[in-house]
């Protein structure tokens, strides 16, 4: 969703930036009263912290809230739902109206296409009402009242809102229907926790006037945004970005349908700021906005690294990218413990990796493998014939790039090895006897491979390179070095082996410091 960006700093929200709002020991929910147990509150205390953290993307939801909520307060109050539940649509979507989650949930409340036909909204080619704003939180309020049904408590039936009313009846039992006082503690479901996290971090930030206002139109004829636009004299891209439910810019008349009109100040470009440093007063923290510059690739793929006390949802603010899009990206789910240094990815993996196998390592699982080299772990299942839930064993040859042949050895070249200290072999050249490189002749190929030394083969393992030299080629070599441009699925190794040179030398030769590489980027190769 692209909002307005320019004036969003200097009319930040009314919280302290210096300091999150504080978790208190006793807080108001839905005509509820919660206490909450020293363990919750550190729990609720980390996401709120984690929520706050950033200015610029708290303000940037601050902003969509305050454009919103309005509107939502108003469905509210027509379905008799308590107005506490207008900060769960900032908890599933950060109101973006076409978020999907990685179990293809959809739109500002995040309905699955059936869940949503049964409330009776329309999702098909040309028009999903799950990202239209009136008729997603009228069948969110409905859906809502309905779990209250079996529980006459507003936090079962946010639970419920989750794991479905039949997973929560199983989960809580009866022994607080009609409660109208809880305690919220260690045991209390995540997700409400979460919730509550929302709640208390932006209930006191939405003063003021929004930036954008909404107007609803509202039409039983058939029409387009296009119609729509020029009617109220609106830019027909603004109103689209506010309309991504009419999905091919035209509206039915199979039923009434709300069109948003927007009426405020609009910056096209600000889903591009989210990546930049923005103008901003001093209380901005620019070196957090900056960090959001992908700089890191693995397989080509943008990655931001893990800091300690990093949670994923600061993870995902750094990238500007929706959580539900992060956990998917990195196949992961919501109670994945971020580990710091790990590297996460900020938009999708390759389908194939840039090697063509690993062989397992003793510690390593799929997951990791699959992050470490920027594949979709359903995919390195699909290659390896592997199960669901099917784990591999410490020196399995996995195939990362093509299917793994029914019954067929693993080649046994082209494997690169980690030595007893988990440290690359520097000096180790590539095993790959045939590839075709520039500058490299039908008479020079092999001429490497001739010339390592190998140390001998146990157990039927591939033979391992042990500080292999090369030896001269024979006749003139080139008078100037090679040039290679970086392509996507590049990297340091993948380079020195088509080259058959060491990562060692790829560096001296290019005066590289890490193992960074850029896409464009040009490396000399020395050697003939």
């Amino acid at each position: 969703m692209r909002f307005f960006a320019a004036a969003l700093f200097f009319l930040g929200a009314a919280v302290s930036y210096g300091q999150a709002p504080q978790v208190p020991h006793k807080m108001q929910f839905a005509g509820m009263t919660l206490v909450i147990r020293e363990d919750a509150r550190r729990e609720i205390q980390e996401d709120v912290d984690a929520l706050t953290q950033h200015p610029y993307y708290f303000n940037m939801k601050v902003e969509r809230a305050k454009t919103y909520f309005p509107i939502i307060e108003k469905i509210f109050r027509e379905e008799r739902l308590p107005d506490d539940f207008k900060y769960l649509a900032l908890q599933e979507s950060a109101l973006i109206p076409d978020a999907v989650s990685s179990s293809d949930a959809v739109g500002f409340w995040q309905f699955k296409d059936f869940t949503a036909e049964e409330m009776g909204m329309r999702v098909d080619k040309d028009v999903d009402e799950r990202m239209n704003l009136i008729s997603a939180t009228r069948a969110a309020a409905r859906y809502l009242k309905q779990n209250n049904f079996f529980f006459n408590n507003w936090v079962y039936a946010l639970q419920a809102y989750q794991m479905g009313a039949g997973g929560a009846r199983r989960a809580v039992g009866d022994n607080h229907n009609g409660a109208r006082h809880m305690e919220i503690n260690e045991k209390t479901y995540w997700y409400v926790k979460k919730y509550l996290a929302h709640k208390i971090a932006f209930e006191n930030a939405l003063d003021g006037e929004p930036q954008m206002k909404l107007m609803v139109h509202e039409t039983d004829s058939k029409t387009s945004l296009e119609d729509i636009a020029n009617q109220y004299k609106v830019d027909l891209g603004t109103i689209e970005e506010y309309n991504k439910w009419a999905r091919r810019g035209d509206i039915p008349d199979d039923k009434p349908y709300t069109v948003l009109i927007p009426q405020g100040t609009y910056d096209e470009n600000f889903t591009k700021l989210s990546f930049t440093a923005p103008p901003s007063p001093v209380w901005i923290d620019t070196k957090e906005a900056t960090i959001a510059q992908p700089s890191l690739f693995v397989n080509g793929v943008a990655v931001v690294m893990a800091k300690p006390g990093d949670r994923l949802a600061t993870l995902a603010d750094r990238a500007g990218i929706g959580l539900s899009a992060f956990l998917r990206y990195n196949d992961i789910s919501i109670d994945h413990s971020v580990i710091p240094g790990n590297k996460y990815f900020v938009d999708k993996k390759k389908r194939r990796a840039s090697e063509a196998y690993h062989k397992v390592a003793e510690g390593e699982n799929l997951w990791a493998i699959s992050q470490a080299y920027g594949v979709r772990l359903k995919k390195l299942r699909k290659y390896n014939r592997l199960g669901q839930n099917e784990k591999v064993n410490e020196s399995t040859m996995l195939w990362m790039s093509s299917t793994k042949p029914p019954r067929e050895n693993v080649p046994q070249q082209g494997i690169v090895e980690l030595d007893a200290n988990n440290e690359f072999n520097w000096g180790q050249a590539s095993l790959q006897e045939s590839v075709s490189t520039p500058g490299t002749t039908e008479g020079q190929r092999g001429t490497l491979a001739q010339n390592i030394s190998v140390t001998g083969q146990t157990n039927g393992q591939s033979p391992i390179a042990n500080n292999p030299t090369l030896s001269p080629q024979n006749g003139n070599g080139p008078t100037s070095p090679i040039v290679h441009e970086v392509r996507p699925s590049d990297t340091l190794y993948s380079v020195a082996r088509q080259y058959g040179v060491t990562i060692q030398e790829l560096m001296e030769w290019n005066g590289k410091r890490d193992f960074n590489l850029s896409l464009g980027e040009k490396l000399k190769i020395l050697r003939p």
